[in-house]
């Protein structure tokens, strides 16, 4: 099976770095199958795991849009612990307006402060010294961009695979459709 240059090469019973298996390629499908008989079955195999990888697939896709939503908020609260960390530093007050909904704002004089509270999701909010927040939400926007490119390397790797699945099925299909020409052919020269 070629693959493109982003994944590795695997061999069938291999698996991506995050466990998704490879998908078996029939190169020959006299090898793979003998028969008429084990045809259908091989062609029940193929659309059941053609299945499997577009449910994952489907995930793949709903994890990235969450990561794609959260990166920029952990980015814009990034930025915002540093402007307070910066402003802490100069010793100045700060006059702001602030979201307290979506069309719901309000003023607010914000004083030189040591510690900023941060959403941890789940309606749990904590408070941290500026010191400690500015290298935790680092982390954190590393991991989910880390998180986002895993997440586009599996979606890749999954397309890859339900083509190769797909061609295998059309594959298999060509291949009954000849045993079953074939079939007819002897029938009618044996009339």
């Amino acid at each position: 099976m070629s693959t493109t240059s982003d994944v590795p090469a695997l061999k069938e019973g291999q698996t991506n770095p995050r466990g998704i298996p490879l998908a078996p390629f029939v190169e020959k499908v006299e090898d793979y199958v003998s028969s008429r008989e084990e045809v259908e079955p091989a062609l029940k195999k193929f659309q059941e795991m053609i299945g499997k990888y577009q449910f994952m697939e489907m995930n793949t896709q709903k994890r990235m849009a969450s990561l794609k939503e959260k990166i920029p908020d952990i980015q814009k609260t990034l930025d915002t612990v540093r402007f307070l960390k910066v402003k802490k530093d100069a010793g100045k007050s700060l006059d702001t307006t602030y979201e307290l909904s979506d069309t719901l704002y309000a003023k607010a004089n914000i004083t030189p402060t040591d510690e900023v509270y941060l959403w941890l999701g789940a309606n749990v909010m904590l408070s941290y010294p500026i010191e400690e927040a500015e290298p935790l939400l680092e982390s954190k926007l590393n991991s989910a961009k880390e998180n986002l490119a895993y997440a586009e390397e599996d979606l890749d790797f999954l397309r890859q695979q339900i083509t190769t699945l797909e061609v295998n099925t059309a594959r298999l299909y060509n291949f009954d459709v000849t045993l079953k020409r074939k079939d007819a052919e002897a029938a009618a020269a044996r009339a």
